[in-house]
């Protein structure tokens, strides 16, 4: 394995030793707690796994499809969208363990084919750089190439003329193009297609029996339907149940029950081993993958810094690891705290509300089960007094368009709107925040904004790079002010 796989540790317990002030989990109670929420909030279905106490716990709610009604039940089977970059991640550890790879190795020492559109990237970026999102690699580079095992090949081929976000190692910005270069990697090491290397290194073992890529095996259990609608809607059926490629395996692809995300991540909880004690992952692998790689810009969003495939946060002083996913129409959440013993996982079929759902059951969860309490992002009563100008203009990534306006009418200081552009152009309505300064240094300007006064919170950083160069941080993307 390499040696520089991990650079720090941190100090974890076997999932299967409850914490002294873990309590019990009371499934009733949190059963009519999920089915409060989803009321409230307009959430169709959803389905819940807790791992306290050395065991998977399963509520579920609600229904998979508006239009059958079908009930949710705890073996539905749901998209995890991103949480599937965690999966892809501990695909490649396991080639690092094996001595197959060199995480510090340029990606085209194992992928000589590999290129994007900037010369000097393409010769030097690294493994690592793809892992912890520090790349620079335009993150949004969406292609379907086919329902061919020769998907992810032609997916590589394509992002030939895929540009940067940032110089490689500036900042982190989250990159899915990034992950399915890792996929690929995966395929040409293993010698088989992303999707059968997901079945052999990690299901199978994991006795992960619900988790899976292709939709002619999701067609074997009970599968949700995405829903999308605008806040304080109920939400209606998408146009088709995955309307993703199979070239989005490595990044977006797989679907699971919540209970299978909850076994996933107490691999990491566990040192690296399966239940049955076969071992997965080396303690190596996983403590490199927990150990803090790059500070995140934002530092609440999916946590203060990300490792290699999970974001990391610390809660109360604990320290914790997690994932978001979302696919049109789902939205899936993961978030664990090895030292408590404590996974939870909460997969569901949409609602423009569905994070309420998970924020309020996190918290509650986190708080009875180990006694740790979630940090509140916020605007604080006294703002600072922020000039807005420097952060007016138009910030564009492929794909995408962000534009930042002065708020003359009080209802916060600026005005963010997101777009899409160039081939997305007009694919969706153009979405707006609301912005009000929480913090103004030197290194960087915290906003927090949100649609309406009903929507939580979120985070917009504006800082600059070493050059200079001014950039905002939304949704884990950095982003380059034009001009």
């Amino acid at each position: 394995m390499n040696e520089n796989l991990g650079r720090e540790g941190a100090a974890r317990t076997e999932a299967g030793e409850p914490t002294p002030d873990a309590a019990a989990f009371d499934r009733g109670r949190w059963q009519a707690r999920l089915d409060a929420l989803l009321r409230r909030h307009r959430v169709p279905g959803a389905a819940l796994a807790v791992l306290v106490d050395g065991e998977v716990h399963e509520v579920a709610s609600g229904i998979l499809h508006r239009e059958t009604g079908v009930p949710t039940t705890t073996d539905s089977v749901f998209q995890i969208g991103s949480v599937s970059k965690g999966y892809t991640a501990a695909l490649v550890m396991q080639l690092a363990d094996a001595g197959k790879l060199d995480l510090d190795a340029p990606v085209i020492d194992v992928l000589p084919e590999f290129a994007v559109a900037d010369p000097e990237v393409t010769r030097t970026v690294t493994v690592r750089q793809l892992l912890n999102h520090t790349s620079g690699i335009q993150g949004d580079h969406v292609n379907d190439t086919g329902r061919g095992d020769d998907c992810l090949a032609r997916y590589v081929a394509s992002a030939r003329t895929v540009g940067m976000t940032n110089p490689p190692g500036a900042t982190m910005s989250y990159s899915s193009t990034g992950y399915n270069v890792l996929g690929r990697i995966v395929e040409v090491l293993t010698g088989s297609t992303f999707d059968d290397a997901l079945k052999d290194m990690i299901c199978t073992p994991l006795g992960l029996t619900h988790t899976m890529t292709l939709p002619e095996e999701v067609l074997r259990f009970r599968a949700a339907m995405g829903h999308m609608g605008e806040p304080g809607e109920d939400p209606v059926p998408t146009p088709r149940w995955d309307m993703l490629p199979r070239s989005a395996g490595p990044y977006g692809g797989i679907s699971a029950t919540a209970a299978d995300v909850a076994r996933f991540a107490r691999l990491f909880l566990d040192g690296g081993t399966a239940p049955d004690g076969t071992r997965v992952l080396s303690t190596e692998a996983v403590e490199a993958m927990l150990t803090r790689e790059v500070e995140m810009p934002d530092q609440w969003f999916l946590g203060a810094h990300w490792g290699l495939g999970w974001g990391l946060f610390e809660w109360d002083g604990v320290r914790g690891f997690g994932h978001d996913g979302s696919t049109f129409g789902q939205l899936a959440y993961v978030r664990a705290l090895p030292e408590k013993g404590l996974a939870i996982a909460l997969l569901t079929n949409g609602g423009a509300a569905a994070p309420k759902v998970f924020d309020a059951l996190c918290r509650e969860l986190t708080a009875e089960l180990a006694g740790v309490a979630v940090p509140e992002f916020a605007p604080p009563e006294q703002q600072p007094t922020v000039d807005p100008q420097p952060f007016t203009g138009s910030y564009p990534r492929e794909g995408f368009l962000m534009t930042v306006t002065d708020r003359p009418d009080g209802e916060g200081v600026l005005r963010l709107t997101y777009e899409g552009a160039d081939g997305l152009a007009g694919t969706f309505d153009p979405l707006h925040w609301n912005l009000v300064p929480v913090s103004d240094t030197p290194a960087k300007t915290v906003f927090a904004g949100r649609r309406n006064a009903d929507d939580g919170w979120i985070p917009v950083v504006f800082y600059a790079l070493a050059d200079g160069s001014r950039y905002v941080h939304f949704g884990v993307r950095a982003t380059a002010k034009a001009g």
